[in-house]
C-alpha cells in the first residue's frame, strides 16, 4: 500500500525540528503546521512526550486517513512520543473538540521551557492550555520583568505572569473570568516553588476588574493584555478585528511611568500593517512608543525548507499572525 502523502512531509518538518528535541523530551514545540507546511487538515504540537494532533478536516472523517498515517509516524520515527491526542476542531461534541486519546495511556502533565516548569492539560479544551506560538514572548518576560509589579489580563492558564515570576518578578496578578484556568497558573507556580497568594488570582470580569483598578489608582510596571479573538459578555466585547486600540486604551492607565504595555492581537485577518498602523496611531500623541516587535518561533510557521503555503494575510512587519508589540508608556506629568 502507498504511504499517505503526509508521511514525506511530516519528515521533511521532523528534520527540521530536531534541534528543539530535548534530550529528557520535556520541551514542547510545534512539529507540522499543516496550513503552511502543505496538508492544510492537519498540525502537530508536541507537549513533553505527547503529540497533539488538530485535526482541521471539515467534515472530521475526511481526515481519518492522514491522522492514522501521521500516528503511524510518529510511533515510527519518534518512539519517544508515547502518547498522541486528536482534537477535531469540528466535531459535532465537546468531547471531540477538546480532544481523545488515540494511542498511549495518558498524557503529560507538564512542560518545560527555558528552565520554567508549566502544568498543562492537553484536553481541558479545544485548545492545550500552553499556547507555543507566544513561547519567546515568555523568554522575554523572564529577561525584562525582574523587580517589577505585572498584571496579566485574560491571563489563560497564567503562562504569562509564570514566566515573569521566574524572571524575578515582585507581584504577579493573574486575571481571567475562568477560574479553573486560573488553578493552572496555580499549579504552574507549585511546580517552581512559587509563593500562592491567593488575593494575586482574580476569577472576574476584565472590564470591572480594570475599572475597578483605576478607580483605586493602581500601577503595574507591566500590563500583558493577550484577548481572544471574540469574546463579550455582560459588562462588554472583545473584538481584536475592530477593537483592539480601545482594548488597549482600558488598560494604558494601570501603567506605570516607563512601563511596558504587552499587546497581543492574534486576528488571523488582520494583516501586520493594518496593527501596525493602529499601535502607530495610538503612539501619535507621544505617550506610548513600540519598543520591540516580539517574533514568533519558527517552528510555529515551518522553515524555508518546509514552507508550502502563504499565510492569509501578510503578517510583516510581524511574523506570524499572532502579532505581539511590547510599548513602552510615559504619563503626564500631574
Amino acid at each position: 500500500m502507498p504511504s499517505h502523502p503526509i508521511t514525506a512531509l511530516l519528515a521533511r518538518a521532523a528534520s527540521a525540528r530536531e534541534a528543539l528535541v530535548d534530550a529528557r523530551h520535556e520541551t514542547a514545540f510545534r512539529l507540522f503546521n499543516g496550513f503552511l507546511e502543505g496538508f492544510a487538515d492537519l498540525a502537530i504540537d508536541l507537549y513533553a512526550a505527547t503529540a497533539v494532533l488538530h485535526d482541521y478536516a471539515d467534515p472530521p472523517g475526511r481526515g481519518a486517513a492522514a491522522v492514522d498515517a501521521a500516528c503511524l509516524f510518529l510511533r515510527a520515527q519518534l518512539p519517544w512520543v508515547n502518547a498522541a491526542v486528536l482534537k477535531a476542531r469540528h466535531g459535532t461534541t465537546a468531547a471531540e473538540r477538546n480532544g481523545r486519546l488515540v494511542f498511549g495511556s495518558a498524557t503529560d502533565r507538564r512542560v518545560r521551557e527555558h528552565g520554567v516548569w508549566y502544568a498543562v492539560d492537553l484536553c481541558m479544551n479545544r485548545d492545550a492550555s500552553l499556547y507555543l506560538d507566544t513561547r519567546h514572548l515568555r523568554e522575554w518576560a523572564i529577561g525584562h520583568l525582574g523587580g517589577k509589579s505585572v498584571l496579566n489580563t485574560f491571563a489563560y492558564t497564567g503562562s504569562l505572569g509564570v514566566a515573569a515570576l521566574a524572571g524575578g518578578a515582585v507581584r504577579v496578578v493573574q486575571l481571567d473570568l475562568n477560574r479553573r484556568f486560573l488553578d493552572f497558573a496555580k499549579a504552574s507556580c507549585a511546580l517552581n516553588g512559587f509563593a500562592v497568594n491567593p488575593r494575586d488570582f482574580l476569577a472576574a470580569d476584565f472590564y470591572t476588574t480594570v475599572s475597578r483598578m483605576k478607580s483605586r489608582n493602581e500601577r503595574f510596571d507591566c500590563v500583558f493584555l493577550d484577548p481572544p479573538f471574540f469574546a463579550e459578555t455582560r459588562r462588554g466585547r472583545i473584538d481584536l478585528e475592530s477593537g483592539g486600540a480601545r482594548l488597549i486604551n482600558k488598560v494604558r492607565p494601570l501603567v506605570r511611568d516607563g512601563g511596558y504595555l504587552v499587546a497581543v492581537n492574534n486576528a488571523l485577518f488582520t494583516s501586520g500593517r493594518e496593527y501596525m498602523t493602529a499601535l502607530e496611531t495610538l503612539c501619535a500623541d507621544g505617550y506610548l512608543r513600540v519598543e520591540e516587535l516580539v517574533p514568533v518561533p519558527a517552528d510555529s510557521m515551518g522553515y524555508p525548507g518546509t514552507r508550502i503555503g502563504n499565510p492569509i494575510t501578510d503578517p510583516a512587519p510581524f511574523n506570524h499572525a499572532t502579532k505581539i508589540a511590547v510599548l513602552s508608556v510615559r504619563r503626564k506629568a500631574p
